[in-house]
């Protein structure tokens, strides 16, 4: 990214850059208190994992979808706060955020406004993915299986509560809260929204991904076949030897 924005004649070597990272603290920080946003203790019907030895080829095969949270503040000096919550589905081949919405609560309409946006696609594109997603409550709720079915796309659900069965969508839901959030306190649902916006263009366009040959999004969702990762990935070579 900065070799696009200042010319390669301007670029410098891997420890200055660090060193500049680590010296401004601009490095990637976890947070502590996590509240709960997958409930599985339902009595609705749940699907099997059917990405569990797929390797997406082509943009709209696989979507994967998930919830995570972001702390709003009631009163900075005092310390209080509550938690809003962010739905997003992204597209497992590309990497691109299709889909998103912030909700105050873990409702499932909130889950059902990001699916909307995502199933705009199916309309311009005429495909139809496998959506990929925990056993929560939302994506086990009738409203949202009967959109899924409605467009003929085929649900599936991680076997346990593993993050790895969906390791897509939770490495979105961390470049989010840990990366383009960073330094960022909101005090409103409308600026988290705002800032949601923003970072979902980012993401999308302007940010290179290592698991998509350091391609954007957007320039991965013009490709096809197999997409260099900048690192080795057991699972994809253990489902090739097959």
């Amino acid at each position: 990214m900065y070799c696009k924005e200042f010319g390669e004649e301007n670029a410098m070597g891997h420890c200055r850059f660090e060193d500049i990272i680590s010296r401004y603290k601009l490095g990637v920080r976890s947070s502590s208190r996590k509240p709960r946003t997958t409930d599985s203790r339902h009595g609705l019907p749940t699907y099997p994992n059917k990405i569990k030895e797929l390797i997406p080829s082509s943009p709209n095969e696989v979507w994967v979808s998930d919830i995570t949270y972001q702390k709003i503040w009631d009163d900075v000096e005092e310390g209080t706060y509550h938690f809003c919550y962010i739905s997003l589905i992204t597209d497992y081949y590309t990497k691109e955020i299709i889909g998103y919405s912030v909700g105050e609560s873990l409702s499932t309409k909130y889950p059902l406004e990001a699916l909307n946006m995502a199933l705009c696609r199916i309309e311009e594109k005429n495909v139809i993915p496998i959506h990929h997603s925990d056993r929560g409550v939302q994506y086990a709720s009738n409203d949202y299986i009967k959109l899924l079915r409605e467009y003929g796309i085929v649900p599936s659900m991680t076997e346990c509560g593993n993050p790895k069965d969906n390791a897509v969508a939770e490495r979105v839901n961390n470049t989010l809260k840990n990366e383009l959030f960073m330094g960022l306190s909101f005090v409103s649902l409308h600026e988290v929204k705002e800032a949601l916006e923003r970072a979902v263009y980012f993401y999308n366009n302007l940010r290179p991904h290592g698991s998509i040959g350091m391609l954007t999004p957007k320039e991965a969702a013009k490709q096809k076949g197999d997409l260099k990762k900048n690192w080795t990935s057991y699972r994809e070579k253990y489902i090739k030897s097959l």
